[in-house]
């Protein structure tokens, strides 16, 4: 198992900076693709990742549409999004100095499989794409991988490119033998383990397993 990324902070309120958070990852290509659209900039711009709050839903479609557009909505993963809510304490948005929602995360509870152990799915993720990365992406990666670990999950699954994400410790090494509900490219379905063994033998097709909204849009936050 990967050893656990260094978190930003258990409280999510730490300031950061982009000049100081990944400043060694500039040659990363901007991907937008998948769950994942994180980008790369120049400019250093101080932001902080909070705990996103019911009054984040329009900062945050609308930053996803800009950062995917609108056809991020037919992805597999949507599929186990859809109607439910994400994992208790785990969708976090960055703030510029300003307040203005910068960057978004969130992480999904799923079943690996018929019967199979829980896990978490992660995405969307996503960055204002005029900030181009200075480490907002990054910051949320590991915070929210942090803040999984804390919780106690066992392991986290997302759709994305393996050479940005192994950075985070996530790899195809483990998902062979487990499928996503609809098109996908199975060379991107990536898992990290945040407790040993937590995927050993699973298989199957990965089934949404978090709390449904009732009564509510499909993009409200409890």
């Amino acid at each position: 198992m990967a050893g656990r990324p260094e978190g930003v902070g258990s409280t999510g309120l730490d300031l950061l900076r982009q000049k100081d958070v990944g400043a060694s990852r500039a040659a990363t290509p901007s991907v937008a693709c998948g769950d994942i659209s994180p980008s790369r900039g120049e400019i250093a711009r101080a932001f902080a990742i909070v705990a996103e709050s019911v009054i984040d839903t329009t900062a945050r479609e609308a930053l996803l549409d800009r950062a995917m557009g609108p056809k991020r909505r037919k992805k597999s993963s949507e599929k186990l999004r859809r109607g439910r809510r994400p994992s208790e304490g785990l969708a976090f948005v960055a703030r510029d100095a300003s307040g203005v929602v910068v960057g978004t995360v969130r992480l999904w509870d799923v079943r690996l499989g018929e019967g199979g152990p829980a896990a978490l799915l992660l995405g969307p993720l996503a960055v204002e794409p005029g900030l181009k990365s200075g480490g907002i992406g990054s910051a949320l990666m590991r915070h929210a991988i942090a803040e999984a670990a804390r919780l106690g999950h066992g392991a986290i699954l997302l759709v994305g490119d393996a050479p940005y994400y192994g950075r985070f410790g996530f790899s195809a090494d483990r998902t062979g033998a487990l499928a996503m509900p609809g098109p996908y490219e199975r060379h991107r379905l990536l898992a990290l383990e945040l407790k040993d063994g937590a995927l050993d033998g699973v298989k199957g097709t990965i089934k949404a397993a978090g709390r449904k909204i009732k009564g509510q849009a499909p993009g409200f936050v409890a």
